[in-house]
């Protein structure tokens, strides 16, 4: 959560006062991955991966994530 919201917030801070026209933003990652040094240990994906069932479990950030998206502002 805290990651999501400082990103955003440096990224509001390029648009307004650096007046950088930003067209996008891709939130690294969707999912939990592997990482070459921690294996699955690390947890930075917006969806946690169990990994005997792979099932897919919504972090707290998705809900943040959800309400930046559709009130297009920052909470």
């Amino acid at each position: 959560k805290r990651y999501l919201l400082s990103h955003m917030e440096a990224l509001h801070q390029t648009i307004y006062e650096d007046k950088v026209p930003v067209l996008g933003y891709y939130h690294w990652t969707l999912m939990d991955n592997f990482e070459w040094s921690d294996g699955f240990k690390i947890h930075f994906g917006l969806f946690r991966v169990d990994q005997k069932t792979k099932k897919r479990i919504p972090t707290k950030t998705v809900g943040v994530y959800k309400k930046i998206s559709s009130s297009n502002s920052l909470p």
